[in-house]
């Protein structure tokens, strides 16, 4: 159906409808009552974020622990970065003082 026609065809059966000037008594003010009880909690604004955050949290944590359990190990003895690590970070302490230090 061409929908330039169609909306044509419902511009026309609007218009030729009579006008209703009636509106339901008190409608204003029921709207604005009902836009005041509706307060903004940023509590609850956090909650649902971070419970929408859920889901994609799950689903990276799932997709890496299956890569580390799936990824093959290296099989070649290479560096040991346990002991590159202790080697770094006992550095300092492994060089000597001097023993004449005057405070």
């Amino acid at each position: 159906m061409n929908l330039a026609e169609l909306e044509r065809k419902l511009i026309a059966v609007a218009r030729s409808r009579p006008l209703n000037e009636a509106v339901p008594y008190a409608f204003e003010k029921r709207i604005m009552a009902h836009l005041k009880t509706r307060a903004v909690d940023e509590w609850s604004l956090w909650a649902r974020a971070l419970w929408r955050a859920t889901a994609p949290c799950v689903a990276i944590m799932v997709l890496l622990g299956a890569w580390s359990l799936l990824v093959p190990a290296s099989t070649v003895p290479g560096v040991d970065l346990s002991q590159q690590f202790e080697n770094t970070v006992l550095a300092a302490a492994d060089q000597e003082q001097p023993a004449d230090s005057a405070w």
